[in-house]
């Protein structure tokens, strides 16, 4: 946001300079990110006349010019601007002036000669006095500039433009009149805001307004204006404020929506009357509506999408831009001036969807004021008739109460405002600064009733006031102080599980934690999860960031992506974030901890001979974060997932629920990936892995632990999750622990079968076992897996 210092101090003119201001600005959150000159520096350029002007005879694209400077002398002067004419008032270089140039070094005027004539001076250009990077011809002077007058003066070039970082909650702050109020309340210097009477109308014409859409746009206020002169020109005063702001010179009326935009802060719109069809409304778009914008652009409209429409169509996007078929032109001689009211949160996010970013737009998603466009209305009827002429008829303006912003009042505390600030303020100074602000206060015995200004929507608790009264008071004003250390300790259950702990067996196996967006690429998403419902986004970064990821894998499948085309052929990956899913009462979102490997087991190294990871190497990985916890109990069940290959997929699931997936990546996701080698993922719900096991104290038994092996033949399909449940079931403390330490196929064991080898380890805390308590155990055991896994001894 830009502004000029001569149009602000216009509005308020504390007894401060530039520099002294901007302090005042930024120490109260209005950041000040530089000041520049309006114009570059240049001498000795006057006002000139041209007097009479002829052909040259030897260019056919030069003239040769008469130049009244006003002290009586007339200078010839060979000009090749096309807008060269008799009468006009021009900015004349006089011999020995300076003109800035692109590298810095100034131009001197010097008598010459172009084309064997004599020039004694230049007639000059936007450009060639540094307003403005290109010009098409010289700078037309108004008719009553004085002759011989200095041209900086004339054109008040003795100013600065100042650029202030505006934060998206003060949106009252992307004006002129905006920025004057604040500096008139830091400074308490009293407003000088221009006259801005209600016009009196010369017809009664008017259009109907129907606010159909009135949740988002509550506000419509118009008039139609006839008659104005279509030949007239915007003042160059007006021209040289709006370039001071960044903003381009068009046309007479569009120019004044644009000035009383920065002045006021409120966008405006312009229709051609004669090409509105019927009355106007604020309607939403039907779907697949189609509008052609001012810029050509054509945009297909969807159905939660405000538009201005006339009886028969779309005319403009509320807010945003208006269209090209009721645009104004240079021949428009009637017109109907819109001032509107939208709500901010309705209107946020729909420029961006259709990949506009315009003025009025980046205001009402910030928060315009609800009573501005009336007084904007007034103000640019002002401007356009003192410009263009023109026969005014009377304000429409239909306003819809219930759906304004209420705007409730907020109790302030005077014990409060001394807690959080740390400093006492006077209650006239408190009522001061919120009344300087545009408040209205009454007071009661705790404190006040403070109802905020129709401008403040970042107003509406009562730490927000007290924000505004830190501000205004000075921060520089409240003394610095220790706080008193009252430590808060907050209760921890031993059972409760911590990210850390999550984390720390990942780390210690040689993962790196990775932080990957939450919004993915569709056909990974399509990939890792088909027939999968996923989430789109309305507003999109870009094609590739378009959906809610519903698994961590494709972020961390792109980062493996990322680092094997760099040459990282072995990777260990791990993230905890959010994933994303549909239900009943809206948008589900879970945390996951999910990881990636691929490549050697071991980092390369000569001692030892090394070999690709597998599945059994991931699965020990989750079993690491299981095992550190949670108290719960959890199996690995084979389970195909269309992600994951069919022979090494698993699911991971407690007695009650599948809590997570382990496997290898499918190999036709691995060849679609373009990744080149076998690749291991998991992925587990935190929720699951709430409540950690809490060591219990055992003492270590003095007597020998007995060890017995059992091979058993078995079906090929018996798993060892049926093993270890069968032989858990056998309810012996004496059995302390078991292991799978082999499985044979081959020679001696039938086809379709197998043989795992079990080891039995026995022990009591106080005495040695005998051998008829472990024959009977061990018979159990046996007894137990043969009942349920139809095991047998080989």
């Amino acid at each position: 946001m830009k502004i000029s210092e001569q149009w602000l101090r216009e509005w308020v003119n504390p007894a401060l300079s530039l520099d002294e201001i901007n302090h005042k600005l930024t120490m109260a959150g209005c950041e000040v990110e530089g000041v520049e000159a309006v114009a570059s520096d240049f001498s000795d350029v006057i006002v000139g006349q041209i007097v009479e002007i002829a052909k040259h005879p030897d260019a056919d694209k030069l003239n040769v010019c008469k130049v009244d400077n006003g002290s009586g002398e007339i200078l010839q002067i060979v000009c090749g601007a096309p807008n060269a004419r008799a009468g006009l008032k021009a900015p004349l270089a006089l011999i020995g002036a300076e003109l800035p140039m692109s590298d810095g070094k100034p131009l001197k005027i010097k008598k010459g000669k172009l084309r064997g004539i004599e020039s004694c001076g230049m007639l000059c250009s936007a450009a060639e006095l540094g307003m403005s990077e290109k010009s098409d011809g010289l700078l037309e002077l108004p008719e009553d500039a004085p002759l011989g007058t200095a041209v900086h003066d004339y054109l008040k070039l003795a100013d600065k433009a100042v650029e202030l970082n505006v934060t998206a909650n003060r949106g009252d702050w992307l004006s002129i009149a905006g920025v004057a109020r604040e500096v008139g309340v830091l400074t308490s210097t009293g407003l000088t805001p221009p006259s801005i009477p209600e016009h009196s109308t010369q017809h009664t014409e008017t259009l109907n307004i129907s606010l159909p859409a009135a949740d988002s746009c509550p506000r419509y206020a118009g008039r139609i204006i006839r008659n104005i002169n279509p030949n007239a020109q915007t003042p160059l005063w007006m021209k040289e404020r709006l370039r001071r702001l960044g903003s381009r010179s068009l046309s007479p009326v569009v120019d004044v929506t644009n000035y009383v935009l920065l002045e006021l802060g409120q966008p405006m719109h312009a229709f051609d009357l004669d090409k509105l069809q019927g009355g106007i409304q604020a309607r939403y778009a039907t779907e697949g509506e189609q509008l052609i914008l001012l810029d050509d652009q054509t945009v297909t409209l969807s159905a939660d999408t405000l538009v201005i429409a006339d009886d028969e169509k779309a005319v403009a996007l509320a807010g945003i831009k208006g269209g090209m078929a009721t645009a104004v032109s240079h021949a428009t001689q009637n017109i109907f001036l819109e001032s509107a009211h939208f709500r901010a949160e309705k209107l946020r996010g729909q420029a961006r969807r259709y990949g506009l970013q315009t003025d009025a737009s980046y205001r009402f998603e910030r928060g315009v004021a609800a009573d501005l466009p009336r007084l904007a209305l007034e103000r640019a009827t002002q401007l356009i008739v003192e410009i263009c002429g023109g026969s005014v008829g009377p304000v429409v303006d239909v306003c819809v109460d219930e759906h304004l912003l209420d705007r409730p009042s907020v109790q302030l505390r005077r014990e409060r405002i001394a807690r959080i600030l740390g400093v006492t303020i006077a209650d006239e100074s408190v009522v001061g600064i919120l009344q300087r602000l545009g408040c209205e206060v009454s007071a009661k015995a705790e404190g006040w009733t403070v109802k905020p200004p129709h401008s403040r929507f970042d107003i509406t608790i009562e730490e927000d006031l007290i924000e505004e009264l830190a501000r205004v008071y000075g921060y520089d004003n409240i003394p610095a102080a220790l706080k008193p250390l009252q430590p808060q300790l907050t209760v921890k259950l031993e059972t409760a599980t911590s990210l850390t702990g999550l984390r720390a067996p990942l780390l210690a196996n040689g993962y790196q934690e990775a932080v990957t967006y939450s919004f993915v690429d569709p056909v990974i998403e399509g990939l890792l999860a088909p027939g999968h419902e996923s989430i789109v986004l309305a507003n999109p970064i870009s094609a590739e960031l378009s959906h809610l990821r519903s698994t961590v894998w494709s972020g961390l499948l792109r980062a493996l992506e990322y680092n094997l085309n760099r040459q990282q052929t072995r990777v260990r990956l791990f993230e905890l974030g959010p994933v994303f899913s549909k239900a009943e009462s809206g948008i589900q979102q879970q945390d996951k901890i999910a990881g990636i490997i691929t490549g050697s087991l071991f980092p390369e190294q000569w001692g030892q001979a090394n070999r690709p990871v597998d599945f059994y190497d991931i699965k020990g990985d989750v079993e690491a974060i299981l095992a550190q916890a949670s108290a719960q109990k959890f199996y690995f069940v084979p389970v195909a997932h269309p992600a994951l290959h069919p022979g090494q997929s698993a699911e991971i699931a407690t007695d009650k629920e599948v809590v997570g997936w382990v496997g290898a990546l499918h190999p036709a996701l691995e060849a679609k990936l373009g990744l080149g080698q076998d690749v291991f993922l998991f992925e587990l719900d935190l929720k699951a892995l709430q409540g950690r096991r809490l060591p219990v104290y055992q003492t270590v038994s003095k007597f020998p632990m007995i060890r017995r092996d059992l091979a058993l033949v078995m079906d090929c399909s018996v798993l060892a999750i049926a093993l270890d449940q069968a032989i858990a079931s056998v309810a012996e403390p004496s059995l302390i622990h078991w292991e799978i330490f082999d499985v044979y196929t081959g020679k001696g064991v039938a086809e379709h079968q197998k043989s795992v080898a079990i080891s039995l380890i026995l022990q009591e805390p106080s005495r040695t076992l005998e051998d008829t308590e472990i024959t009977r155990i061990v018979g159990e055991v046996v007894a137990s897996l043969q009942d349920k896994t139809g095991a047998t001894l080989r």
